[in-house]
């Protein structure tokens, strides 16, 4: 499984200082883009802190949770696609869990 090709979506809405799991990330952006899949609309949001790529998470607007994610390391750029919504947390910054259960500060 790869990562979604952003150039074949169109961009939905940005959000400066954005919500993740209810709780509202100052410096966290959130870019979500969409596009029509059969009968259903699939989405991405695309995830930076501080201008710098910290994940990308997709499935489709009618589904409550993630279907799948990945996490940008700057020196390792892409992690491999995980089933589900990523693993953050809120401590001093922004931190998510890698594939390989490393909690990265972004």
């Amino acid at each position: 499984m790869s990562l979604p090709d952003l150039t074949t979506y169109a961009p939905h809405r940005s959000v400066p200082d954005a919500e993740f799991g209810g709780t509202i990330v100052p410096g966290l952006r959130a870019d979500f883009y969409r596009r029509p899949d059969g009968d259903r609309i699939a989405s991405v949001g695309r995830y930076s802190y501080r201008g710098r790529d910290v994940l990308m998470a997709w499935g489709y607007v009618d589904e409550k949770h993630c279907r799948r994610h990945a996490v940008h390391s700057a020196g390792r750029g892409w992690s491999a696609v995980v089933d589900g919504c990523p693993d953050v947390r809120f401590d001093d910054g922004f931190e998510v869990r890698t594939p390989d259960g490393e909690w990265l500060r972004a």
